[in-house]
């Protein structure tokens, strides 16, 4: 509910939630609360702290349509698109709505736009 209070993203304080996740963890664990709180985590130490935090989830998460999701938004911010975009695929075939999968598309979308602008026009001779 911590950011849910926050008047704008910025001032959700990301390091509160991280620590009430981690309490939670510890009375009771399980691989969506470990999922929650990467989400604050990355917020708080990193993209790559979050997917260290999640990867050991994957068998466990294997058809959860969040694991995928988030997996795909903490490669993409690692520019680890290849590998993002695979995320995201497998996210859509588990997607239980129509906005669900929309909203990821739209993270593909994203992806492919990026590695446009970074591929540089190739001349005609």
């Amino acid at each position: 509910a911590l950011h849910a209070r926050a008047a704008t993203a910025e001032d959700t304080d990301w390091t509160e939630i991280d620590l009430l996740y981690g309490l939670l963890e510890q009375m009771q664990p399980s691989p969506v609360v470990t999922l929650n709180r990467a989400v604050a985590a990355s917020k708080v130490r990193g993209p790559e702290a979050a997917l260290a935090m999640i990867e050991p989830l994957e068998e466990r998460l294997s058809g959860y349509f969040h694991f995928f999701g988030l997996r795909g938004g903490l490669l993409m911010q690692l520019g680890r698109n290849e590998e993002a975009r695979v995320a995201f695929d497998r996210a859509i075939a588990l997607a239980n709505t129509a906005a669900e999968a929309a909203h990821i598309r739209m993270h593909i979308d994203r992806l492919i736009k990026e590695s446009a602008e970074r591929t540089p026009a190739k001349k005609a001779h």
